[in-house]
């Protein structure tokens, strides 16, 4: 998979067409050599679920991400994707094979086989669940129904919160939240309007630094 971005023109090069891929927003693990595959992972998954994320406004969802409601389906995943990447790591550490609770619970967001059999996750075993990209697609999937379910993402110790302990934790939580509060697709969209205009991109920047020339790609 590649960033989506704008074609690069190589000087004295012949020039030949970029393909455009998945969108990929910023995430608590970028800085994991695995981080950007955990991140399509999530953003595939969004498109799988019964119940869409990318949906929901949940009556909570002020104190996480006050622009959320006024953003477009991409930038709502990437809320999504952020909050599931900082309660990673709570959970893991950022460790995909990562074994808790005396072998009850694997991978980065910390799994059951039995919960993750009871929600209809494709992984469904502790091996399986050891495998980054179907760890996060589980968790997508759990966190679409019971968002849906509970309306909040972790109000009350529902919503996420009723699966991941360091949700029901005001400390955890509270960091969590205040990470995902600092991203620029959590503000008011009258402040990001002027940062969603597509840039120049200078030969050699990294995608990451201009994700406002970003493009979503289409909805399934």
């Amino acid at each position: 998979m590649v960033r989506t971005g704008p074609p690069v023109v190589q000087s004295g090069a012949a020039v030949r067409p970029v393909a455009r891929g998945v969108f990929v927003p910023p995430a608590r693990w970028d800085g994991h050599r695995e981080g950007e595959d955990w991140t399509i992972a999530a953003m595939e998954a969004m498109d799988r679920t019964r119940h869409d994320l990318r949906d929901i406004v949940p009556a909570d969802i002020d104190a996480w991400c006050p622009g959320y409601e006024d953003q477009p389906p991409h930038w709502r995943a990437a809320f999504w994707v952020a909050t599931i990447s900082a309660l990673a790591r709570y959970e893991s550490t950022w460790n995909p094979r990562a074994v808790g609770g005396g072998g009850a619970w694997h991978g980065l967001l910390q799994i059951a086989p039995a919960t993750a059999r009871a929600y209809g996750c494709e992984a469904s075993t502790g091996a399986a669940l050891q495998d980054g990209p179907a760890n996060v697609a589980c968790a997508v999937r759990i966190m679409s129904r019971t968002v849906a379910r509970d309306g909040v993402i972790a109000a009350g110790g529902r919503g996420i919160a009723a699966d991941w302990g360091p949700m029901a934790r005001s400390g955890p939580r509270d960091a969590i939240r205040a990470w995902v509060r600092e991203q620029p697709f959590c503000e008011r969209i009258t402040a990001v309007a002027e940062a969603l205009r597509p840039l120049a991109r200078p030969h050699g920047t990294s995608p990451a630094l201009v994700l406002a020339a970003l493009e979503p790609r289409g909805r399934r």
